[in-house]
């Protein structure tokens, strides 16, 4: 498609809503908020279609943007956290260098209008995904440690001709995945009962209270071994990438994990394991790396039900690991999917150890995530979830149309997961390889017969 540039119309900030009395004080980072300090904001946004009969475009948007403003503040006041800013406290008698989260001098979350003269049509038709998408965000190319000077969260609502996309830009050091998707339902919930009961919607319930975002914010904060934040900022610079976005209906994953239990003699590899092997060989053979070249696949993990105790699913904050297995190339390629499926199934079984082990030695030695860390050009790193419900958020508009991401930890062999827009366990998988790879992938046969939709609409076929 040609390039419009999209246009900022406006720009707000809007504060909690005083419905709750929400403390203004500061909170403490646990280690796995502060570990993502040098990494960037979550950047997910869903993509709606305008009502089909619509007498006044101006009068829907004006309409639109009000009810979202409103409803954010009403959702603010249960993630108040996302209305402060980051602030670094450091004292020299004793040493000491804390980042904590001030909500009491904070102007509260950016609300952006923005257009662009085109359609969705234009946005979902091509293959690869437009870039255009990246400038449907806030905080381009921001770390969440920015979020001393920026926004913790930033909405931006950009109008097409037949659509409308609402982008989120939510500081990862606040926030994992889990606290991201339950802050946009609820945002979503609040907005339907704003629409159904104009007087009472303060009061209406949601869902999933969150937990006050750190569950020991009235210890002490932990005191970091750095007297500047350049010892453990640094900015990543991905490559020139493609990103395209593949679906698997459940009946392909079906198969893939039939198969997968099938070589492997097993009952107990599951759906997400079976794809995750086998677009992990698929993106190895593109590559066609020396065969003893060593590889990897990394998922991010969710583990509160992990921890000891046990944290609740609506705990707002990080609470996620990244789960490894790793082979060399040639041993992934010999051996079948069943044998890679099952690296990656022993290494979730394991998990549980390996989190407790790695609270323990970043205690002792606490560690900065590098985004360049994971910038492995031999191994695939997944994030996100196809269990979140993210076609649960509805803002007057009906069921989104598509869901997608901005440029942030974006990098070579990057994969963000999402659940299918028909759920019953598809799967849509967004795609980040640098160009000749992915070209390379598109003509895997192999790979191409499990897509079970390309995204223009033209179905593939079955897995043999």
């Amino acid at each position: 498609m040609g390039t419009p540039a999209v246009e900022h119309i406006s720009e707000c900030f809007v504060k909690p809503h005083p419905c709750n009395n929400f403390p203004n004080q500061i909170y403490n980072l646990t280690p796995w908020d502060i570990a993502m300090l040098s990494v960037s904001y979550i950047q997910k946004g869903l993509l709606f279609s305008k009502p089909a009969t619509l007498e006044n475009q101006q009068h829907f948007m004006e309409n639109l943007l009000e009810k979202l403003k409103h409803s954010l503040s009403l959702t603010l006041s249960h993630f108040y956290p996302l209305s402060g800013r980051l602030v670094t406290h450091k004292t020299q008698h004793p040493p000491s260098y804390t980042v904590s989260v001030d909500c009491s001098n904070s102007d509260g979350a950016r609300f952006i209008h923005a257009a662009l003269d085109a359609t969705i049509s234009d946005l979902l038709s091509p293959l690869d995904t437009p870039s255009i998408f990246h400038s449907f965000f806030d905080h381009h190319k921001a770390l969440n440690h920015d979020g001393h000077t920026m926004p913790l969260l930033s909405i931006q609502v950009t109008e097409l001709l037949d659509g409308v996309f609402i982008g989120c830009s939510m500081n990862h050091s606040i926030a994992d995945g889990t606290s991201f998707w339950n802050f946009f339902n609820t945002w979503s919930q609040i907005f339907q009962a704003q629409s159904q009961a104009e007087s009472h919607e303060h009061d209406a319930p949601i869902s999933h209270q969150p937990l006050r975002l750190f569950p020991n914010n009235s210890g002490p904060p932990i005191s970091l071994p750095f007297k500047h934040h350049d010892e453990f900022i640094k900015r990543f610079e991905a490559p020139l990438l493609r990103e395209r976005v593949f679906h698997f209906s459940a009946e392909s994953i079906a198969k893939l994990k039939a198969k997968a239990n099938s070589e492997a003699n097993t009952t107990r590899i599951s759906s997400f394991q079976s794809l995750s092997a086998f677009v992990w060989r698929s993106i190895t053979r593109a590559r066609s790396p020396p065969s003893e070249q060593k590889t990897s696949c990394r998922l991010m993990a969710n583990i509160r039900s992990r921890m000891e105790p046990p944290l609740a699913e609506e705990y707002f904050g990080n609470c996620i690991h990244v789960l490894r297995a790793e082979t060399t190339t040639g041993e992934l390629l010999e051996n079948g999917l069943g044998w890679a499926a099952w690296k990656l199934h022993v290494a979730v079984t394991n998990l549980n150890e390996v989190v407790l082990e790695f609270l323990e030695r970043w205690l002792e030695s606490p560690l900065i995530i590098q985004t360049g860390r994971f910038s492995d050009s031999c191994s695939v790193l997944t994030a996100s979830s196809p269990r979140f419900n993210m076609y649960g958020s509805e803002f007057g508009m009906g069921k989104a149309v598509a869901v997608r991401s901005g440029c942030a930890n974006k990098f070579d062999g990057k994969l963000t997961s999402y659940a299918g827009r028909e759920g019953g366990g598809s799967i849509d998988l967004e795609v980040c390889l640098l160009p000749h790879t992915m070209s390379a992938l598109e003509s895997d046969k192999d790979f191409m017969n499990a897509v079970s939709v390309f995204e223009n609409g033209h179905k593939g076929t079955d897995l043999n």
